[in-house]
């Protein structure tokens, strides 16, 4: 062990370089909420990346995207050490995920004078939804949508602008932005409930196995200690909630 408790080969797996290299995927305005005077993100998901490399006893940099698409690319050019990223299954085939630290509501926003009533109505054949390609949410209706078309743009404010321009039915998103979009659109209505919730998560390429069960373990003890919870407040992010604790592994 070394002076921080930790087992040497786990620092070596996350730290190889003796600085933490954190993905940091800036398109998600709920975890990173600022910019500090050095160009580092700041907000609760580069504080868990900070935390992180504090129990390792090692210095944090931050490897920042545009978006979580090219976080989960970087993963296979061995670009950073952890991804702070929504899980999901695709993205589970090269990075090994901790349990959620937090979620947030995926749901649906709809135009004025639109019939769609409930999450249930929106797949339904002839619908049409717009999305941001390769968001976590978006990720999720492409695996589980069976009637209901998407349409994938690039970025967030242009699946809203497709939504509008091309009179789609309904506008697939973070409920926390919807809520800001629904405002700019007289008569528009967000549905109740959620279709999925998006679970963000710490991850590390699949090859750090021991790193891997590190960081979830250090996740559990965040959630449990009242850490996320603190972060969420420090931040005053609105629309995050701290995830539930990860099932016990049967005995």
């Amino acid at each position: 062990m070394n002076r921080s408790g930790i087992d040497p080969a786990i620092i070596t797996e996350l730290a190889p370089t003796g600085t933490l290299r954190a993905g940091i995927n800036l398109s998600n305005f709920l975890l990173v909420t600022d910019k500090a005077a050095n160009g580092d993100p700041v907000g609760v998901s580069p504080d868990m990346a900070a935390e992180m490399a504090r129990r390792l006893g090692v210095a944090t940099t931050y490897v920042c995207y545009p978006d979580p698409g090219a976080l989960a690319d970087g993963a296979k050019r061995g670009e950073w050490d952890i991804g702070n990223i929504g899980a999901e299954p695709q993205r589970a085939l090269t990075i090994a995920f901790s349990a959620a630290y937090c979620e947030i509501e995926s749901t649906y926003l709809v135009p004025a004078g639109s019939p769609i009533q409930s999450i249930a109505d929106v797949d339904r054949p002839g619908n049409r939804i717009a999305t941001k390609g390769r968001a976590a949410y978006g990720l999720w209706l492409e695996n589980n949508l069976s009637h209901a078309k998407l349409v994938r743009t690039d970025s967030i404010d242009s699946s809203y602008d497709a939504f509008v321009e091309q009179e789609l039915d309904a506008l697939a998103g973070l409920r926390p932005r919807l809520i800001a979009d629904v405002k700019r659109l007289p008569g528009a209505r967000i549905l109740d409930g959620l279709f999925s919730a998006v679970q963000q998560a710490v991850g590390t390429p699949r090859k750090n196995a021991e790193a891997a069960a590190w960081l979830a373990g250090v996740v559990e003890d965040l959630k449990a200690s009242g850490f996320v919870a603190d972060l969420i407040a420090k931040h005053q992010v609105k629309g995050l909630s701290v995830a539930p604790p990860a099932p016990k592994a049967a005995s």
